[in-house]
């Protein structure tokens, strides 16, 4: 890229389908309307007028098929473990996850003497960002977001194809 930058002029613009493609998609991240226990009402909090998440091209979806983003916002149950994973594989490719809340991410306060709750939705799907917290701000939330976007950026599709074929 760096031997034809800047050679025909400043109109031309030289960049990779990965790029734009990657852009495309960084800019319009929809996450699925999801919500488990305490840690979704910091999503809608998130959602809101207040914090405003439009401003990044971020919009909730009430469907799986419609949505890139899965946000498990809560305390994932053993019962609910099956119902997530079937959303997940609902979504179109590329999909990604983002673990909300201490309970989503390793059980939370319920580990030690719930039987009933999973140690971590990380063990029944892929996760890509996690977000601490007991609940997190939707600062945090935010913050995981924006996160998220950069690893889009940096993600290629020689890359994906090597995930999918592992």
């Amino acid at each position: 890229m760096g031997y034809i930058e800047g050679r025909y002029g400043d109109n031309i613009l030289i960049t990779s389908v990965d790029k734009i493609f990657n852009w495309a998609r960084l800019s319009s991240l929809w996450p699925m309307t999801f919500g488990l226990a305490c840690c979704a009402i910091e999503m809608m909090a998130t959602g809101a007028s207040r914090f405003d998440l439009d401003r990044f091209g971020i919009m909730f979806r009430a469907s799986p098929r419609q949505s890139d983003v899965m946000i498990i916002a809560g305390t994932v149950t053993m019962k609910m473990s099956s119902r997530i994973v079937r959303l997940y594989e609902q979504m179109p490719e590329p999909k990604y996850v983002i673990s909300m809340g201490s309970c989503a991410t390793c059980g939370g306060p319920y580990w030690e003497h719930g039987y009933h709750v999973l140690k971590g939705v990380d063990k029944i799907i892929p996760v890509d960002v996690y977000v601490p917290g007991c609940p997190p701000r939707p600062e945090a939330l935010i913050d995981g977001l924006l996160e998220l976007r950069e690893k889009i950026r940096k993600d290629t599709l020689a890359k994906k194809e090597d995930k999918v074929s592992a």
